[in-house]
């Protein structure tokens, strides 16, 4: 028996509720990767926690696109920082 860890579009949608262009949008901004077959496209099981954060941001918050870029830019740069402290105390402890 084949197990998979990624879920179609389509399924992903009705379970969330939104529209595929969404996740075609996040998709082109580099958000999430969707994985796309001859005729059907997936996203895989470990981004849906990173899709759930950008429906928030973007449903609930009104935060566009670009924004959702942008946030998820300043995480990464402040997670390199954290670890970089960690780095530096981890010297100097």
């Amino acid at each position: 028996m084949e197990q998979t860890n990624h879920i179609s579009i389509e399924q992903c949608c009705v379970y969330y509720n939104i529209e595929t262009t969404f996740l075609y949008q996040l998709d082109e901004y580099g958000l999430i990767e969707l994985i796309r077959s001859e005729e059907t496209t997936y996203i895989a099981f470990e981004q849906l926690a990173d899709l759930e954060k950008y429906m928030h941001l973007h449903y609930e918050l009104e935060i566009n696109l670009e924004g959702l870029e942008t946030i998820k830019h300043l995480l990464a740069r402040v997670n390199e920082l954290q670890q970089e402290v960690k780095r530096l105390k981890g010297e100097t402890g």
